[in-house]
């Protein structure tokens, strides 16, 4: 068997054993990218492609656990605090690039991860402002390494602080970046945690759509295309059915349980697609710039809630 297929088949394995009870979400995560690190990522071109897909197969397929009327309840509950939240990002961001030597589209890109869901609002976002390559890569490294962060320290906080289930959930609707580590960080904390967290983040990813369309003038784009994250109405529409088709109740718990293995899988993948290069990529500025945002809304939102 060549060194190829030896990788290919160890991270196969790996993939797989993400799919049972023993590994977590954190787990998952760092194994992922200590597999890359030291064997190198025998699918590199196609990992992005498979995280994104199983990333929505996961949320989507987490609705079924979910009751409507609760999730409704849940989303007013987190509207308010998302909108300040948002608001108050871009105002720190604004400020801080007076102070750092930091260009106005990555400014604008870092802050949009950070007040909207990540690695989604910077892809949405980066082709309406005419953004380069190395742009991308710079925002999305510094994003990147704050989920992975936030995915292993926030549910510690959450038990240190006291955090009930709903409130650690909106906590990290709030103030995680990414849908995935999000999800990841909730489910680790529990079944309200993550019901209440699934809900709120999805709702607050909507918002790209406002700041695609404010970002067009701003930039002076001529783009005319946003990208609407199409999933989420497939995950109300498995809340819907989960909540208000009697029938099909034996089949939930199964899905559910699919799509945390699906859950963990991509979180595996997305560990598996960092790299100490593209972190190094990222700079001293940007990150500084994205840890400020991150720690002003992680802080603030969590003296809020608590």
């Amino acid at each position: 068997m060549s060194v190829s297929t030896l990788k290919k088949s160890a991270f196969g394995a790996a993939v797989a054993l993400c799919a049972t009870p023993w590994i977590s979400a954190p787990l998952a995560l760092a194994g992922g990218f200590l597999f890359a690190h030291f064997w190198g990522h025998p699918f590199e071109r196609y990992n992005g492609i498979a995280t994104k897909w199983l990333l929505k197969i996961a949320v989507v397929g987490l609705g079924f656990g979910i009751n409507i009327d609760q999730a409704v309840s849940a989303s007013h509950q987190g509207i308010k605090l998302t909108a300040i939240s948002i608001v108050s990002i871009f105002v720190i961001g604004y400020v801080i690039k007076k102070i750092l030597p930091i260009n106005s589209t990555i400014t604008h890109l870092i802050s949009s991860g950070t007040a909207i869901c990540g690695g989604s609002a910077i892809a949405a976002i980066s082709p309406i402002v005419n953004a380069s390559e190395k742009e991308i890569s710079i925002s999305l490294g510094a994003v990147f390494l704050l989920n992975a962060i936030a995915l292993f320290i926030f549910p510690t906080i959450g038990h240190i602080v006291g955090l009930t289930q709903h409130q650690f959930g909106l906590w990290a609707a709030i103030a995680i970046h990414d849908t995935s580590s999000v999800v990841g960080a909730a489910a680790t904390y529990g079944q309200e945690a993550l019901e209440v967290a699934t809900v709120v983040k999805l709702a607050r990813a909507l918002w790209i759509i406002p700041v695609a369309l404010i970002s067009m003038f701003v930039f002076n784009s001529n783009k005319n295309k946003i990208k609407i994250p199409w999933f989420i109405g497939f995950f109300i529409l498995a809340m819907i059915i989960n909540s208000k088709v009697p029938f099909f109740a034996p089949f939930s718990a199964p899905l559910v349980a699919t799509a945390r293995s699906v859950l963990v899988m991509s979180l595996f993948l997305i560990g598996a697609g960092l790299s100490i290069k593209k972190l190094k990529e990222a700079g001293v500025y940007p990150l500084a710039l994205a840890l400020i945002l991150w720690v002003a809304i992680a802080i603030g939102s969590l003296w809020v809630i608590a």
